[in-house]
């Protein structure tokens, strides 16, 4: 029986040194013991600096994206991921606060979990409410997906032609409807 593979994408990100190593060096390492675990990474994308969001919520980031091919399904992926961000001192004291490592499941090949009405109703969530609010369990696509240039300019990289299933635009139409400014803040390092 052949096992069925998916596509899944993911947004790589540091702001806080670890053990005495810089963000940089977090991320190669943390991309590292994912593949350890056994996950198949098939592209990574270049490193970006980026402004803390929210803004003056800490240091800057360093941020990136990764195309990882498996055959585990989007929660025990989940359960994966936290597994290294825990690894690297990732601790989950505040929303939107520094981090370590911040590994966020974006998406899974076509997948929308846990439904189309939900995945919505956090996608269209007013800001000053996303502040508060934070879903108990796996949403995709990421909610916030199409709203961050640090997420979509480096996923431009890797996966430019990536379809949203629910807004049916690509990474490349999602991240050129971005405002010129929040594009242009995103650096290659």
């Amino acid at each position: 029986m052949t096992e069925i593979r998916s596509i899944c994408l993911v947004a790589v990100g540091s702001n806080l040194p670890f053990e005495g190593n810089d963000p940089e060096v977090t991320l190669r390492m943390a991309l590292k013991s994912l593949a350890d675990k056994g996950l198949v990474i098939r592209a990574i994308s270049r490193f970006f600096a980026t402004p803390c969001f929210p803004a003056g919520a800490g240091p800057d980031y360093v941020n990136a994206a990764a195309v990882i091919e498996t055959c585990r399904g989007p929660r025990d992926l989940l359960s994966s991921l936290h597994e290294v961000e825990n690894r690297f001192g990732r601790a989950r004291a505040q929303r939107w606060g520094m981090r370590t490592l911040d590994l966020d499941l974006l998406a899974c090949g076509t997948d929308v979990l846990p439904d189309a009405e939900t995945q919505a109703r956090w996608r269209d969530l007013p800001p000053e409410d996303q502040v508060e609010e934070a879903p108990s369990e796996l949403v995709l696509p990421h909610p916030r997906l199409q709203d961050r240039a640090f997420v979509l300019v480096p996923l431009a990289d890797v996966a430019r032609d990536w379809v949203h299933p629910v807004l049916n635009l690509s990474v490349a139409a999602m991240c050129a409807a971005l405002p010129a400014e929040d594009r242009e803040a995103v650096r290659p390092i």
